[in-house]
């Protein structure tokens, strides 16, 4: 019988930062997508389908936001984490009412980060 993975999408300009999510899910069992910037990941959504969704918000060609709000049109409820330099309350705010589930600033701790995609 085939294992059936958790699919993760994973979408930030920053490279390194980029390459450790895919590392330190794929390590727990996560079939992992990563895109580049925000068309990527728009792309990628509509061609995995994941599970879960985290999302920088500071991305060349669509934002974290803009993408948000294309899932959320077409989907209501899979789950979507900001992970963002922007730590203002201004944004928080904004991107919990656009309809993400949670919102973790840089610089973060891997670990945490886990528990929060666990929970």
């Amino acid at each position: 019988m085939m294992e059936v993975r958790t699919k993760l999408l994973v979408a930030d300009d920053e490279p390194v930062l980029r390459d450790n999510l895919r590392y330190a899910f794929e390590a727990e069992g996560y079939a992992v997508e990563a895109a580049v910037d925000g068309e990527a990941a728009w792309a990628a959504y509509l061609a995995a389908k994941p599970e879960l969704l985290l999302l920088d918000i500071k991305m060349p060609l669509a934002d974290g936001l803009e993408v948000l709000r294309r899932v959320r049109a077409v989907d209501p409820v899979v789950p979507v984490m900001f992970l963002t330099s922007k730590d203002e309350e201004f944004d928080r705010v904004l991107g919990l009412e656009l309809g993400a589930d949670d919102y973790l600033c840089k610089p973060f701790s891997i670990r945490e980060l886990r528990a929060r995609v666990r929970a």
